[in-house]
């Protein structure tokens, strides 16, 4: 079985930060793309940012120059700095990871529980 353990969500004041981790364990061959997403009441959720395992990274529009992804394969975590927050950052932020459990098998994506982030203004 393969877990996604998030951790750093919480509180906090606009323009401050935080870090979120998130980090795999379990049975795992080999992992690849890594990426966060956030979802709120109401809406779908999202793509925040993307890293790939050549290092490409993808932002939305929304969080460009203010937020970092980074990713260790090694260690299967992948990180989320996020700078200068913002209220409408306020999100349950999920994490995932495209992993390959076995040499013969596809790999697939699996996610985490999420972990919450509030903002307040």
């Amino acid at each position: 079985q393969v877990q996604l353990v998030e951790s750093g969500g919480g509180l906090v004041q606009a323009g401050g930060s935080l870090r979120l981790s998130c980090a795999a364990s379990g049975s795992i061959f080999a992992s690849n793309n890594m990426g966060w997403y956030r979802q709120t009441p109401g809406k779908q959720r999202e793509l925040v940012a993307a890293i790939t395992s050549s290092r490409i990274t993808n932002y939305a529009d929304s969080v460009k120059g203010r937020f970092t992804i980074s990713g260790d394969n090694a260690k299967r975590t992948v990180y989320l700095q996020m700078n200068s927050l913002k209220p409408e950052d306020t999100a349950v932020y999920f994490c995932t990871q495209r992993i390959k459990i076995s040499t013969w098998e596809l790999a697939r994506d699996y996610w985490g529980q999420g972990t919450q982030v509030t903002v307040s203004s």
